[in-house]
């Protein structure tokens, strides 16, 4: 074959490459871009309505807005239906890059029950939510600096408390006016657009017109006719018994230079980014000094010693043995409770591996907010399948004490932890249900919980637990004696709650700055997009529980104190306490929660999240002891 053919040959399989990638491009479900043609429907889906207030989501129908004719749910996956989304069509429809102006949504006479409905939602200042082409509807907020780029508020409010100039009684208005901005990008080529944004500003207008109410009637506070707009300066609606409301809308398209690919850019600058890289960025570096001086003083002193011991056994010198080395006979002397020890360290395995993917899929772009929901459905299912290494560490540590019954600490491991949580669950699922809350799971997702749980995550366990228990035990690096050693009295700053107390800090320290965001995400409605500064966090956190228990340990065993499992357990595991008062701290004062239901709430989920922490740190910091202490008595003679 000549080099003319051969080069053909290769532009023709290039060419064909190209084409299949073309064709078969791969889009995340929900995240795909759409092109729409003018005049193309555009249909508006509502979401549940949010308040910071309560934190009690509600079904958008819920409360007596205009409604289509026929609601139709869509479908939500496993994450959306746990946060209490609920997306369903709506009597908002547009038509791309057609403007429209005043146009009439539906005519509504409040009565009694009505009127407390919406005063009651507006008192909670309830927000509704939106969702054009799987764009969060967002209002625009200007900044300080006039010029930086708007910041956005998820949602529009349902409408606003206020007084008349001159009256001191307060009122409630509503927002029945909506002023939508479609933004789209334009392709020049095909003359298609892509949505880019989906923007509104609210007005409360108590519309007018002249004659009776019927389907034709021209309104003379907005007239698309007279060109005669909704503003500030129009009388507002206020909302009460045997008051008439009518709902209307424009809409108007902006083309915009941002692309598809970067429409969330804008949704993502909800607060002074600045402050946040910089304290994040601060904090590590603190973190990082830390850790380096921590390692660099672990290794002399540990280099030191080992020298040391090993120099007197080969001169022979009779002198006494001091500090760790004396304790080798009762180091690795099993603990007491080492069933439990084994349960929780396994549960930490099945954390950190589910943690470790989850934050590798979000990197990588997999678990964006445009993917709702994506993330909390990862994370269940990832928690469920990482029960195999649960019940492999578990029976490899049971093992390790001489342990003969592996099925009953893989039916232990299987249970404990879930089991507590889904009781805490179930209980604020019941307390969300009782406040008649679209948060409130449904039976059927309910029992898709259950189903995960011991029809994949109990199975597996056992699976882990049974080869874990067929492998070789781990040896020993030196022998236990029958006769445990009396381990002398103790300085005070070496008591067990003090070492436990202060080992907690520094991996708190290590995260506390991102926390306040993550928080803020959750309880406040807001994007939480820096995942890779997430995962830094999280490695420098494994560093530091791993490096403040080292040490700890060290010198918990010069102070001829053996008894190391459980405290290296719980010496990075008390970093969950700082977890729980810090959200305590930030409950009074960054949240405006005033119901005791919407209190119970935050503490039971931020209970069950401090559970978790104290289960992953603990595992981590016991590892690396466990690590430790193997390396160092394998490291000398002893006699």
């Amino acid at each position: 074959m000549g080099r003319a053919a051969r080069r053909s040959l290769l532009i023709c399989a290039i060419s064909l490459l190209l084409t299949f990638h073309n064709a078969f491009s791969f889009y995340l479900p929900g995240v795909a871009p759409e092109d729409f043609q003018k005049g193309d429907p555009l249909s508006v889906k509502v979401n549940k309505l949010t308040s910071t207030k309560t934190q009690l989501p509600y079904s958008f129908y819920s409360v007596p807005f205009c409604r289509p004719e026929n609601i139709v749910d869509s479908r939500e996956n496993l994450g959306e239906v746990l946060r209490g989304d609920r997306i369903e069509n709506s009597p908002y429809s547009f038509k791309m890059r057609e403007p429209e102006m005043c146009h009439v949504v539906c005519r509504l006479v409040l009565d009694n029950k009505t009127a407390k409905e919406f005063k009651e939602k507006i008192e909670d200042e309830y927000r509704v939510n939106m969702i054009l082409d799987n764009l969060p509807l967002v209002v625009p907020v200007r900044r300080l600096e006039q010029e930086a780029p708007p910041a956005y508020q998820q949602g529009v409010y349902i409408g606003v408390k206020g007084q008349y100039a001159g009256s001191k009684d307060e009122k409630h208005f509503i927002h029945n006016h909506l002023t939508f901005t479609v933004k789209y990008h334009k392709d020049l080529q095909t003359d298609s657009a892509r949505i880019v944004g989906f923007e509104v500003m609210p007005f409360s207008v108590k519309h007018e017109y002249d004659g009776k109410w019927s389907e034709n009637t021209r309104l003379t506070t907005c007239d698309p006719h007279a060109k005669r707009t909704v503003s500030n300066s129009n009388s507002p609606q206020e909302v009460e018994t045997n008051q008439e409301i009518i709902f209307t809308y424009d809409v108007e398209f902006q083309e915009s230079d941002v692309k598809w690919a970067s429409r969330w850019d804008a949704y993502l600058l909800m607060a002074d980014d600045q402050i946040h890289w910089f304290s994040i960025v601060n904090s590590l570096m603190i973190v990082l000094f830390l850790s380096g001086m921590v390692a660099m003083i672990m290794l002399r002193t540990l280099y030191r010693d080992i020298s040391k011991y090993n120099e007197l056994e080969t001169q022979e010198e009779a002198q006494e043995e001091t500090g760790w080395k004396l304790v080798h006979a009762d180091v690795f002397r099993p603990p007491s409770n080492t069933d439990l020890l084994c349960v929780y360290v396994g549960t930490g395995v099945q954390f950190f591996g589910m943690m470790v993917v989850t934050m590798m899929f979000a990197v990588l772009g997999f678990l964006s907010p445009s993917n709702r929901g994506g993330l909390m459905t990862a994370m269940l299912l990832l928690w469920v399948f990482m029960g195999l290494f649960a019940g492999y560490s578990a029976s490899r540590l049971y093992k390790l004490f001489k342990g003969t019954e592996w099925k009953r600490i893989a039916l232990r491991t299987a249970f404990l932890f879930p089991a507590t949580v889904f009781a805490i669950f179930f209980v604020l699922n019941a307390l969300i249900w009782g406040q008649k809350s679209s948060g409130a799971v449904p039976f059927g997702t309910m029992f898709a919980l259950v189903f995960l749980w011991f029809g994949i995550s109990v199975p597996l366990v056992f699976v882990g637990s049974y080869v874990g228990f067929r492998k070789p035990a781990i040896e020993d690096p030196v022998k236990t004696n029958k006769i445990p050693r009396q381990i002398p009295e103790q300085a005070w700053y070496m008591n067990p709650i003090f070492s436990v107390l202060i080992g907690g800090i520094l991996p708190f320290g290590a995260v506390f700055i991102e926390l306040f965001f993550i928080l803020t995400s959750i309880w406040l409605n807001q994007f939480y997009y820096l995942f890779g500064f997430l995962f830094i966090v999280f490695v420098i956190l494994i560093v530091t529980c791993a490096e403040i228990t080292v040490v700890l340990c060290y010198f918990q065993l010069c102070s001829e104190d053996y008894l190391w499992w459980w405290r290296s357990y719980l010496t990075s595991g008390s970093s969950a306490l700082y977890l729980f008062l810090y959200a305590t701290f930030y409950f009074f004062t960054k949240l405006d929660i005033t119901k005791p239901v919407s209190g119970i709430l935050y503490f039971g989920y931020m209970l069950i999240a401090s559970y978790a922490f104290f289960v992953l740190t603990g595992t981590i910091g016991f590892y690396a002891c466990f690590w430790f202490t193997r390396l160092i008595y394998s490291s000398v003679k002893i006699d």
